[in-house]
């Protein structure tokens, strides 16, 4: 529930921290906004604008303190045929949509699916991202692109990020390494590769604007695909980012409220040329690792970012690459969950299965959404086979030889209906038959459908059925679809 007194507390019971963790992140996250705009194929302002936007907003409306959101990979690879195929203003009205689908499934309440992602998969989409964020850096570390100095400039941001904090951890390691090693290669000048090398950096704030697209029906067709897939995708990366930030802060947060934040920065970003964005996990790391926790550090972030790129842009352009490389890899270190390695050989093997398929998936896609359904679909499956197996029917016949009953104990599901079958014995049937689920539940129209065969095919031979210690839950479902009482043929039911 919202509290103005946690509001206050969100944005200022950790502000040195928070700015000092936010500068960081402002810097490492201009590289990525440019990459992700190459990647969409637009302008590197459009992704320097929306990191900004979106940073900023989702400090002020989002549902996870400390969780940095901006342009993202995750979305951008959608967004590439919709640019090429209609240019850059069908993106912008796309991502005012995506804003606003993001805003009604908020409002649904939609955020509340996330309980039904297991650990297994937290963990394979934790150590996917991680691989892929040390794999982004790669192109940075080419033999055949950068020169020998690239990777001294790297071992040596590795070792102050790593040895820095034994001296002090009143400044982020991180920050230190940056400025460190951009004024060495300014005071040497070595040749390294630098932000300028990725692209022009904007020169101008930004500025409203409506995208100029046509208001009509074949617009919405044409935008609405795009739409629904990013806000889908950047919702699940946001989601399993604010998972992971709870618990590496040991706080809760609201994942509606986060859905609703989403969509209202995006939304917004729309009408000033930005692209569609949502959570990243990376730069997540880095401010939480660096000790951003409140509101401040997000609104830090954007607000630096902009300030860097529009007014000190020939300054940050010289910052060298290596130093932010140095400080991905890092974050990719960090984020990776080395426990799960370990627990291959303890964990249930059906856990380290859907972990390992998770990350196998994430990788070979670079779809996070692919991923993780990947993993939800094992996850359902194994579960539903472990709960099968703890199905049982036992059947016991009256002293007189004439009543037999049938005591059905766990669940009756779509997976367990078939042992539930093949337990009755329809070729010796008795004068009556009690069929007792006392200490059963009946979940779907599978099961139904196979307690009317039984019921059926019994009364067909003359057998009197009698269905005792039904629950309410049970009773309700089977009431509304079974057929036993409604029809005497079974072969009806057979033809399904």
């Amino acid at each position: 529930m919202f509290s103005p007194q946690t509001y206050r507390a969100e944005w200022f019971g950790n502000i040195r921290a928070d700015v000092l963790s936010g500068l960081v992140v402002a810097l490492a996250l201009i590289p990525e906004a440019i990459a992700f705009s190459i990647i969409a194929g637009v302008d590197p302002k459009v992704g320097l604008y929306a990191s900004f936007s979106i940073a900023v907003l989702t400090a002020l409306t989002g549902g996870r303190p400390g969780m940095i959101s901006a342009a993202t990979a995750a979305t951008a690879v959608l967004m590439v045929t919709l640019v090429r195929d209609h240019g850059l203003q069908y993106l912008l009205a796309a991502t005012v949509l995506t804003g606003v689908i993001q805003i009604a499934m908020g409002l649904l309440k939609l955020g509340s699916v996330m309980r039904y992602v297991s650990k297994s998969v937290m963990t394979g989409f934790v150590n996917a991202l991680a691989i892929l964020i040390f794999l982004a850096q790669l192109p940075e570390l080419d033999p055949r692109k950068v020169p020998p100095l690239t990777y001294a400039l790297v071992a040596a941001g590795l070792a102050i990020i790593y040895l820095f904090p034994r001296v002090t951890k009143a400044v982020p390691s991180p920050l230190v390494t940056i400025i460190v090693l951009t004024a060495l290669s300014l005071g040497f000048g070595w040749d390294v590769r630098t932000v300028g090398d990725m692209g022009a950096l904007p020169d101008t704030l930004p500025v409203f604007l409506i995208p100029d697209v046509p208001l009509t029906l074949d617009t919405l067709l044409i935008i609405l695909p795009y739409s629904i897939a990013i806000a889908v995708v950047g919702l699940l990366e946001s989601l399993m980012t604010q998972n992971l930030v709870d618990e590496l802060t040991d706080t809760t947060s609201d994942r509606n409220q986060e859905c609703i934040g989403q969509g209202i920065a995006n939304a917004a970003t729309g009408f000033i040329g930005g692209m569609a964005g949502c959570a990243m996990i990376g730069q997540s790391m880095i401010n939480v690792k660096s000790g951003g926790r409140g509101r401040l550090s997000s609104f830090t972030a954007g607000s630096v970012l902009l300030i860097l790129v529009v007014f000190l842009g020939d300054w940050v352009a010289r910052i060298p690459m290596p130093a932010l490389v140095a400080v991905m890899i890092m974050v990719s270190i960090g984020t990776f969950s080395w426990s799960s390695l370990r627990n291959l050989r303890t964990h249930p093997r059906s856990s380290s299965v859907v972990m390992l398929a998770t990350v196998a998936t994430v990788v070979w896609t670079h779809n996070l959404a692919i991923g993780v359904l990947v993993g939800v679909l094992l996850s359902g499956i194994f579960f539903a086979a472990k709960i099968a197996q703890l199905f049982k029917v036992t059947s016991s016949l009256s002293p007189d030889g004439r009543v037999r009953t049938y005591v059905v104990e766990g669940q009756l599901f779509y997976g367990s209906v078939e042992d539930f079958v093949t337990a009755f014995d329809f070729r010796a049937a008795p004068e009556r038959v009690v069929i007792d689920v006392t200490r059963a539940h009946i979940w779907d129209i599978s099961s139904v459908q196979a307690l009317d065969m039984a019921v059926l095919k019994f009364r067909r031979a003359g057998t009197v059925v009698e269905i005792i210690g039904m629950n309410s839950a049970s009773e309700t479902i089977v009431d509304r679809l079974a057929t036993h009482d409604k029809r005497s043929d079974p072969t009806v039911l057979m033809a399904h």
